[in-house]
């Protein structure tokens, strides 16, 4: 954990923002997972009452996509749902369930966004910075940006292009499903990303890490 990124989860969105601007000028966009042998898949359910919360880590092992370790954490959340401040509403759930684990991921795939962020900090790239780890943002939707709609063909794959910077892909997984939007989280380069997410799908629409930490959420 490092503890230079940790803060007052209860920050005002103003100050929140400034944090994030901050914190984007260290995220590293590169480096290369090469072999894992186990891979993360992190998710958070918000129930109907919208206070409370369910974080789910699943780590898998590679290359037999099993599960080895299933991580749960339930709490009230106060932080409000704010477009592009995810991070400071779900952070602190996930670390709950993160501090409880005995395996150790060489790689994390989050259900969210990283790089393909307004201010380039989405939860992958903030958690990536607080964990110093390795991870990856794939997200069912957009938060920003442009791109064109990908070939029908799973692997298949376009920009995802936010003022005139590449910031992630629009990734086809799935034959006849929408594409999901695969972008670097710390420590990773775009390529190699996508690489683990294509990986990891198993026939899926979603990778294999995040698609069971979101069943485990509930």
């Amino acid at each position: 954990m490092n503890d230079k990124y940790l803060c007052n989860w209860d920050i005002k969105a103003s100050a929140a923002i400034s944090l994030q601007k901050e914190m984007a000028k260290n995220v590293k966009a590169h480096g290369e997972v090469i072999s894992p042998s186990y891979i993360a898949g992190i998710d958070i359910a918000v129930w109907k009452n919208k206070n409370d919360a369910q974080s789910a880590i699943v780590i898998l092992n590679y290359p037999q996509l099993e599960i080895v370790e299933i991580k749960k954490a339930c709490d009230k959340i106060t932080f409000p749902y704010i477009p592009g401040l995810l991070s400071f509403r779900e952070i602190p759930l996930i670390l709950k369930a993160w501090n409880s684990l005995t395996v150790s991921p060489d790689v994390i795939i989050v259900d969210g966004h990283g790089y393909a962020h307004p201010r380039r900090i989405g939860i992958a790239s903030h958690l990536g910075l607080l964990l110093d780890k390795p991870t990856i943002g794939c997200a069912k939707s957009k938060l920003c940006g442009v791109y064109e709609t990908p070939g029908a063909e799973p692997g298949s794959l376009t920009n995802l292009i936010h003022n005139k910077e590449i910031v992630g892909v629009a990734l086809r997984t799935k034959i006849r499903v929408n594409p999901v939007f695969v972008s670097i989280g710390h420590r990773i380069s775009l390529e190699n990303a996508i690489y683990w997410v294509r990986e990891c799908c198993a026939g899926y629409r979603l990778p294999q890490p995040t698609r069971l930490a979101h069943m485990a959420a509930g």
